[in-house]
């Protein structure tokens, strides 16, 4: 089954290709499939958001879409970033601009006021638009200077107490295994093999 990811970002589907292999998926790109229109992240929350991304790229492809919105939500801040965790130092910042900006935010705030968590919500829309969705979280940290150069976005600075490391420090492979958009991932999985089975079946029947 070929697979529409609603993304441009080459990390993320880079991550998704990993964290799908095993499943009878062709996933493409925005690009491959020749989309250049963007669909406006309108909504108020994450899973508002996905769905948004997912129905409209289904709708202009005709494929069966993957979209994902995530985001980090730190509780010293009443869940700021969240949705906006893309654009909240501008719409042409850096990972390092966004990354100095929540430090700047949270100067003062002692390490254990510092509690955050990373969400990702997935959403999948077929061609007849019917959507469903799944969520991942995990819980860390926010220290005040960036380690490791894997991962992207807010990795650095998102400590995992229970690795000992931050997000940016694990290795891909342990990345995709406890990440909120692996999460995620992992429990859109049977959804995405039950979508895949049917369009054999239909295939077949043809």
């Amino acid at each position: 089954m070929d697979l529409l990811v609603a993304t441009r970002n080459p990390g993320k589907l880079r991550e998704l290709n990993q964290l799908l292999s095993g499943l009878p998926i062709r996933a493409i790109s925005l690009a491959e499939a020749g989309i250049c229109e963007d669909i406006p992240e309108t909504g108020r929350t994450f899973v508002e958001n996905a769905t948004l991304k997912a129905r409209g790229y289904a709708a202009l492809s005709g494929l069966t879409t993957l979209a994902d919105d995530s985001g980090l939500e730190v509780d010293a801040l009443g869940g700021a970033p969240g949705v906006q965790s893309a654009r909240w130092a501008g719409p042409h910042a850096s990972d390092m601009d966004r990354i100095l900006l929540l430090l700047e935010r949270l100067q003062g705030v002692p390490p254990q006021q510092r509690g955050a968590q990373f969400r990702c919500v997935v959403a999948i829309a077929t061609p007849s638009l019917e959507v469903c969705t799944t969520e991942g979280i995990v819980r860390g940290q926010i220290i005040d200077q960036p380690r490791g150069s894997h991962g992207f976005g807010y990795d650095p600075v998102f400590f995992i107490p229970e690795c000992g490391l931050t997000m940016a420090e694990l290795e891909p492979e342990e990345k995709n295994r406890i990440s909120h958009r692996a999460r995620a991932l992992q429990a859109a999985r049977p959804i995405l093999a039950r979508l895949a089975a049917e369009v054999r079946e239909d295939e077949c029947l043809a």
